[in-house]
C-alpha cells in the first residue's frame, strides 16, 4: 500500500522512525522502493549530481519534473517528494 502523508503525520505521533533518500531516477528508486525506504526525495542537487552544475540555481521546474516523473514510475509503495527549484 502507498505511504501516504496521512501515514507519515501517524509514525510521528507514534515516534516510529522514517527512512528518507534521495532519487533522481526510475532504477535508483525502484531499488530504494523495493528496499523498504518510506519517503523519496527528488532533491534540486540533481542539478549539481546528474547535470552537472556548479549550484542548484540553474535546475528548472521542467527538469524537476522530468526526473520526478522518472522516480515516481520507479515507485510502488514510497511516498515521493519534489523540490521547488530556485
Amino acid at each position: 500500500m502507498p505511504i501516504t502523508p496521512a501515514q507519515l503525520l501517524a509514525w510521528k505521533s507514534q515516534q516510529r522512525p522514517v527512512v528518507a533518500l534521495t532519487a533522481w531516477d526510475f532504477m535508483i528508486a525502484h531499488i530504494l522502493d523495493e528496499a523498504g525506504v518510506d519517503l523519496i526525495l527528488v532533491g534540486d542537487s540533481l542539478a549539481m549530481s546528474i547535470l552537472g552544475h556548479a549550484t542548484t540555481l540553474p535546475v528548472t521546474l521542467d527538469a524537476m519534473l522530468h526526473h520526478g516523473a522518472a522516480v515516481v514510475r520507479g515507485v510502488k509503495r514510497a511516498l515521493v517528494v519534489l523540490d521547488l527549484p530556485f
